[in-house]
């Protein structure tokens, strides 16, 4: 081996530190956080700290310097390679094949395991402590190749731009396979359960949430207007749907903030001019497509209807907002109690829950009742879905390792339903 040779091999040994130093850079820059910052601020009289706060201070053309310089290096790397190995190779009458084998291989596997796969665990672990020592030299670098780093950075803000454009909506079930990955390691349950929320909403339909039309607070239009006041006072809502002979026939809805300054009327005062139009919804519209809706129309509540114009029952605001942030209530809703909880595996509902609100105190995701649920969106309805009849008192329906027991219960319709949740064995 010559001197010549000698010294390129150290030359190039040195490279391969400075490639692993910048690329480790990379990592390590890029890897500091809000509170890695915050400390580096409180280091005021460090030098280093305060380099590394300015570097940060515009990303992109950081990248750039960085990429930049590890382009360098690495072309270096090759280049001193090619001269040790050809020079090498000579002496031994290797046949230019195999030399050229031996060079991609060795050479690649060099730059990719001391040049990048080592330097970037290591800064992982100690990224401040890196970034630190990469500041000054990245700020010299930042001086060389300044001009062709401010190239590169206007570059992709054009690219960026035609990028936008071009871009891609996230779909939903992306962002629930996300929010899974992420699950272990969440440390605020609220936090987690309104996201959920969230991935679900635009795939719930109106049906599955809206209050059934026998729960609705309703008014004839033809009440006195003493009549009137008085439901109001009962109802303690805030918009009342208005109906003709049968609650099929919605002539609108009145809002009790119309009444306010005819609270002093005779009883002869016609109250059906103070009705407003109603908005009317299918059972299938999903919440995400309502919800645009009510804040396009400043509305607060609309009537379900089913396919054959019958009204099914009424959806608010609040009852969308619910299905992200959970129970709302308010100084007149009620503090009964729907469902009661025996114990860990026992608990009775009212037949007239919803799936939905089954889901949430089992806190499953509910995806194997979705798909057998059929037409049912409450308890009462999935069990006659599963039986085929209307069940009767202390009959019971298995499914999975669920066991609805009926309460309670008439002719018509399920009233209480005890459900046990049996625990599934894990085969070890």
């Amino acid at each position: 081996m010559t001197g010549e040779v000698f010294s390129v091999l150290i030359l190039m040994l040195v490279f391969i530190v400075l490639s692993g130093l910048v690329s480790g850079s990379e990592v390590a820059f890029f890897s500091i956080n809000l509170k890695d910052k915050a400390e580096l601020e409180e280091e005021s009289d460090d030098k280093q700290s305060q380099r590394v706060l300015t570097l940060l201070e515009k990303p992109k053309k950081l990248l750039a310097t960085i990429l930049i310089a590890n382009n360098f290096i690495n072309v270096a790397i090759v280049m001193f390679s090619t001269f040790v190995m050809g020079e090498l190779m000579n002496e031994e009458a290797i046949s230019p094949a195999v030399q050229f084998a031996i060079q991609v291989v060795l050479v690649t596997f060099i730059i990719l395991l001391l040049g990048e796969v080592l330097p970037k665990v290591y800064a992982t672990r100690y990224k401040v402590k890196l970034a630190k020592f990469m500041s000054s030299g990245l700020f010299g670098t930042q001086f060389f190749v300044g001009g062709l780093s401010n190239l590169l950075v206007a570059s992709t803000l054009i690219i960026d731009k035609k990028i936008k454009k071009k871009r891609e909506n996230i779909s939903v079930d992306d962002l629930g396979y996300a929010l899974d990955l992420t699950e272990d390691i969440s440390n605020n349950t609220e936090e987690e359960k309104i996201l959920k929320g969230i991935v679900k909403f635009g795939q719930t339909d109106v049906k599955q949430i809206m209050k059934p039309r026998m729960d609705v607070v309703a008014i004839e239009n033809n009440l006195t207007y003493k009549e009137v006041l008085t439901s109001v006072q009962e109802g303690k809502y805030s918009r009342i749907p208005v109906y003709e002979d049968t609650f099929d026939t919605i002539k609108g809805v009145l809002y009790t903030k119309d009444l306010l300054p005819h609270l002093n009327e005779k009883e002869g005062f016609d109250w059906t001019k103070l009705v407003r139009e109603a908005k009317f919804v299918p059972e299938n519209k999903k919440l995400d497509d309502l919800l645009k809706d009510f804040q396009e129309q400043k509305r607060h509540i609309a009537i379900v209807v089913d396919e054959y114009g019958g009204s099914s029952g009424i959806v608010t605001l609040e009852d969308i907002l619910e299905e992200i942030v959970g129970e709302i209530t308010d100084e007149f809703d009620d503090d009964d109690i729907v469902f009661s909880k025996l114990d860990d595996n026992n608990y009775v509902f009212e037949g007239k829950t919803s799936l939905m609100d089954m889901y949430r105190v089992l806190e499953i995701e509910g995806e194997e009742f979705e798909e057998e649920k059929g037409e049912a969106d409450t308890i009462a309805g999935f069990c006659i879905e599963q039986a085929g009849k209307i069940l009767l008192k202390n009959e019971r329906v298995s499914f999975k390792n669920y066991v609805f027991v009926i309460e309670a219960a008439d002719k018509r319709r399920i009233k209480q339903v005890k459900l046990t949740v049996n625990k599934v064995e894990e085969n070890v």
